[in-house]
């Protein structure tokens, strides 16, 4: 007979974990004690705090020898990096670009903006994120490859593109990812948001795909308030990205002539100051939230029914949100538990509702999404802030 799970032990462990000071625990903040007052108040005494400034540059530059990634044009969001990507990889109005279910809403809303649809791929338990192995096969089933690209048989659209997205900052397996694109002639564009700081096979996520996003909202590793980035190796696409990120506006001392249809979309110099600050803490940062999880998986070692997740074997993860991990058996103890643990001020919160359940998407072609539906039901996220760490 299966045992009951025991809610009362889950809460007294996070109690034990968390510090008992704060008598409520945001999911995650950030944290500001290095020198972000000094450069934003440079910033704001050198008058230049709109998409101009030495501060921009100088953030790119800073993410691009952490990430060991050639090229980052900053922007305001990831969403808007994720869509400038997906138009540099060539999405066009009518194609479809494969993604995970499992994702936050984002990923998808990014496809549409460009005209195309979504299509939806299961994820795998492993690294929360796409299986490599499962959609290789499916696209054996649905598709067929001519000489202009890959073709959906079913409802007769080209396939353009893939958009593995690293769950809570843990790495897709990438290698064997790229050999389904490599197969199906699919542009690769990672959706790294989540996993600045996260390594697969010792490589900075972001590294595989031809275009790659990073996001610095409030809630993430580092954050510039509100800030993206569009990262590449490829010197033609990088210059392209800025000028179309840029309003396509051709160099001149004051004509404003514009050679394509651009966006407002580059991140202020006042954003990136916070953000040069922030990237001297990242390291110190990626380190106590490995700590965190550390903490998190040996209190929960041994305790029936749950588990902490861990990243997998090729993976070094940020762990930008811990993940509780429920039984299958014990799924539908999910909604009690997170109103207990919010009762008691320990914020916990489940995943995005999967994409083809949202009524604007319901209708989008999916596979079989039976791992990233049983996810769903049994996934808490954790407080995660690097401070809880100390």
């Amino acid at each position: 007979m299966k045992k009951e799970l025991d809610l009362n032990t889950i809460i007294n462990t996070l109690q034990r974990v968390l510090p008992s000071i704060q008598k409520s625990i945001a999911l995650h903040e950030p944290l500001f004690t290095g020198n972000e007052w000094d450069y934003v108040k440079k910033c704001l005494d050198s008058g230049w705090v709109s998409s101009a400034g030495k501060y921009v540059s100088l953030f790119e530059k800073q993410i691009a020898e952490y990430t060991g990634i050639k090229h980052v044009i900053a922007v305001v969001n990831g969403t808007a990096a994720l869509h400038t990507c997906l138009q540099l990889a060539g999405v066009r109005a009518g194609d479809e670009v494969l993604m995970p279910a499992l994702t936050f809403v984002a990923t998808a809303n990014a496809v549409i903006y460009c005209g195309a649809v979504p299509h939806f791929a299961d994820s795998e338990e492993k690294t929360l994120g796409l299986d490599p192995l499962k959609l290789g096969n499916y696209l054996k089933d649905i598709t067929e490859l001519r000489t202009v690209g890959c073709f959906n048989r079913k409802s007769g659209r080209r396939l353009k593109a893939v958009v593995p997205m690293h769950t809570f900052g843990h790495p897709v397996d990438m290698d064997p990812l790229l050999d389904v694109c490599r197969r199906f002639g699919l542009a690769l564009v990672e959706d790294a948001a989540e996993s600045l700081g996260s390594l697969y096979k010792g490589k900075h996520t972001g590294s595989w795909g031809r275009l790659s996003v990073l996001s610095f909202n409030g809630n993430k590793v580092i954050t510039t308030g509100g800030g993206g980035a569009v990262l590449t190796n490829d010197s033609s696409l990088a210059v392209l990205a800025r000028h179309l990120t840029t309003q396509a506006k051709l160099p001149h001392p004051w004509a404003f002539h514009h050679d394509m249809v651009g966006y407002n979309y580059r991140m202020p110099n006042i954003n990136a100051a916070l953000g040069c600050a922030q990237l001297e803490r990242l390291p110190e940062f990626i380190r106590q939230k490995r700590a965190l999880a550390l903490r998190y998986q040996e209190a929960f070692a041994g305790i029936e029914g749950v588990r902490i997740f861990k990243e997998a074997d090729f993976a070094h993860s940020n762990y930008w949100l811990n993940i509780l991990l429920l039984d299958e058996g014990y799924s539908g103890k999910r909604e009690k538990l997170l109103e207990l643990t919010n009762r008691q001020g320990i914020m916990t919160r489940p995943p995005w509702t999967l994409m083809h359940k949202l009524i604007m998407y319901q209708d989008c072609p999916r596979m079989d999404l039976a791992c990233a539906e049983s996810l769903e039901k049994r996934l808490i996220n954790l407080p995660s802030s690097a401070f809880l760490a100390e």
